[in-house]
């Protein structure tokens, strides 16, 4: 059974930095598409970042240059470092995997319980 556990989300500042964590267990984690997504209330889920089987990533434009979005096929987890955090990226965030490729899409299979994100001014 896929399961998929966030952490790492919390409160900061405007300006501020955190790092997410996903982690993966059940599957063949080299095998799947991963992403990273995010709702806040009263808006629809959103892309927020990507990264295809070959290591290649793709973003939402609202994060471009200050999110970065890895992971570590040996430990079975998957990483958002997010910087220069403002409060619009207040949302809930969730790890989501599947085996088809979705890229931004919130079309996948298997979601996270999400950890929240707030960012004051």
């Amino acid at each position: 059974q896929v399961q998929l556990v966030e952490s790492g989300g919390g409160s900061v500042q405007a300006g501020g930095s955190l790092t997410l964590s996903c982690a993966a267990s059940g599957y063949t984690y080299s095998s799947y598409y991963m992403g990273w997504f995010r709702q806040a209330p009263g808006k629809e889920r959103e892309g927020v970042a990507f990264i295809d089987s070959d290591g290649s990533t793709n973003y939402a434009d609202s994060v471009k240059g200050r999110f970065t979005i890895s992971k570590d096929n040996a430990k079975n987890a998957l990483y958002l470092k997010m910087n220069s955090l403002k409060p619009e990226d207040t949302a809930m965030y969730y790890c989501a995997a599947d085996r088809l490729r979705y890229g931004l899409a919130p079309l996948y299979m298997y979601w996270g319980q999400g950890t929240q994100v707030t960012v004051s001014s």
